[in-house]
């Protein structure tokens, strides 16, 4: 057995909950699509809501377009501005990073080396560290405006889930952001994200999860 979270908009706060299913081993997609199924179907069978996976193994094309490796800001993938943006105490941020492939910029070796993380560095602005995911949501939420404006269709979807996301090994997730991109539409505050400083308290009351 396995448990995964997802991620849903209530009374105006993105939460997360962990769901046990099956687990199918194999990295290929298949299999990986199969836990996707099966995570979904928990999901369904408690809530009788739907569910979309945002990440690059989604059944859906949705799905698929909005995960982090599809989604870029200014004609840059977000996940090169999110590794680029990291600041560590003997070094970064790391502008290079910008012009890599996204998996390449993930698993640079200079993440290991150059000590602990201190904060983000983005146009010239330092952001903290806490909240832990305000600034990787940030950058989501401005790519995926920029790409589709303030009115993608999401209403289908009650849930969102990125099976390749482990709670154990990481922080930030797509499947989250995409809840908070639903939650701002709904909320009609997309206006939050236009300062660091009102995002950072905005995030600190709505995301809980």
């Amino acid at each position: 057995m396995a448990s995964r979270p997802a991620w849903t908009v209530r009374n105006g706060k993105v939460i997360v909950e962990y769901f046990e299913f099956a687990w199918n081993g194999g990295f290929a997609v298949v299999q990986k699509q199969k836990n996707i199924t099966a995570l979904h179907e928990q999901i369904t069978e408690k809530y009788h809501e739907k569910a979309l996976e945002v990440s690059s193994k989604s059944m859906e094309e949705l799905g698929r377009n909005i995960g982090a490796f599809s989604l870029k800001r200014n004609g840059v993938y977000i996940e090169n501005i999110f590794q680029a943006a990291k600041k560590y105490e003997n070094g970064g941020p790391f502008a290079d990073l910008l012009e890599a492939a996204p998996r390449e910029a993930k698993r640079d070796e200079r993440h290991l080396n150059s000590g602990k993380l201190t904060a983000f560095v983005m146009d010239g602005v330092e952001w903290p560290l806490n909240p832990m995911t305000a600034f990787y949501d940030y950058v989501y939420i401005k790519a995926l405006t920029e790409q589709y404006g303030e009115n993608l269709d999401l209403g289908a979807y009650a849930w969102f889930t990125d099976i390749e996301f482990n709670p154990k090994k990481s922080i930030n997730c797509q499947a989250r952001s995409a809840a908070i991109y639903q939650l701002l539409q709904k909320e009609a505050c997309f206006d939050k994200v236009e300062s660091m400083q009102e995002w950072i308290a905005f995030h600190k009351v709505h995301i809980c999860g």
